[in-house]
């Protein structure tokens, strides 16, 4: 009997470990996607006056240290908007493109 109390006690031990390693690295996980939702809109808006402006004032003078790979795709992704409304607008004149 005292055998099985010993093992009931290990086990449930060896649960209440994996549980509190499995919370802290939620938690971890949830620190992290906290702090790249608190990144994008201050790297989306500097991206948009760079594009808007023509300068080449990006994030990395407005936040030091701070990495933004998606500044190029933000870029390619308006240039092919414009693109976009440019045809659109040609095609609402009745030009033919």
């Amino acid at each position: 009997m005292s055998e099985q109390i010993i093992i009931a006690a290990v086990a449930l031990a060896g649960i209440a470990l994996v549980a509190l390693v499995a919370l802290r690295g939620w938690q971890g996980w949830l620190a992290l996607k906290e702090r790249e939702l608190e990144r994008v809109p201050a790297a989306a808006a500097s991206a948009r006056y760079e594009i808007d402006s023509g300068t080449h004032m990006g994030s990395a003078v407005a936040n030091p240290g701070l990495a933004n790979p998606g500044f190029g795709s933000a870029r390619i992704e308006i240039a092919d908007l414009k693109e976009r409304i440019r045809k659109l607008e040609a095609i609402a004149s009745g030009v033919d493109l």
